[in-house]
């Protein structure tokens, strides 16, 4: 029973504390060291009445993995100080219906912490037609820790900022060079 409690705070504790998690469907094996992590996605959050929520796969959203209604997900929390794994567990996806008093529970928790909305205070609106809102109810420790670094390159993404640089760039700097 003690050792219980202890995970449950290490979860709950680790989840608050981490600006990120990242999040795959229980459907997905284990990654080894040759499956690249494209299952697992970094989802921004907040961690509100013992339970991860997050929101996305509207426009302009973040894209949430492949999580159902009921289904299960695995969770996995880095350190905040040192960036490294510190915990995975299980949860149970619930998917919140909009408008409901536990939907609006977690928007106005999320709402505070969604940066540069572009909607500004119109965005719960929209969030309750285009985008589903998720909570991760913890179920348990996974005692999985998957060995390597699961390093991974990208998943592709519209959301790009890598372009040529301009033509007259070069020109530019080596003026500025020249006036010092």
């Amino acid at each position: 029973m003690t050792e219980e409690l202890l995970d449950k705070a290490l979860v709950e504790e680790a989840t608050k504390k981490s600006g990120l998690i990242w999040v795959r469907s229980d459907g997905v094996p284990v990654l080894g060291a040759q499956s690249p992590a494209a299952s697992s996605r970094a989802l921004w959050h907040v961690w509100h009445d013992g339970a991860a929520c997050l929101m996305g796969d509207g426009p302009g959203e973040q894209p949430l993995p492949d999580l159902v209604d009921g289904g299960g997900a695995v969770v996995t929390v880095r350190s905040k100080d040192k960036g490294g794994r510190l915990v995975a567990w299980s949860a149970k996806v619930v998917e919140l219906t909009p408008s409901s008093p536990e939907w609006e529970a977690a928007v106005a928790e999320l709402k505070g912490k969604r940066l540069n909305a572009p909607d500004g205070e119109a965005m719960t609106a929209r969030w309750a037609q285009e985008c589903r809102v998720l909570r991760l109810e913890p179920t348990g420790m996974t005692g999985e820790q998957p060995t390597g670094s699961l390093a991974a390159p990208p998943l592709p993404t519209p959301a790009t900022t890598r372009q040529p640089i301009p033509a007259a760039l070069p020109r530019l700097l080596r003026r500025k060079r020249k006036r010092r």
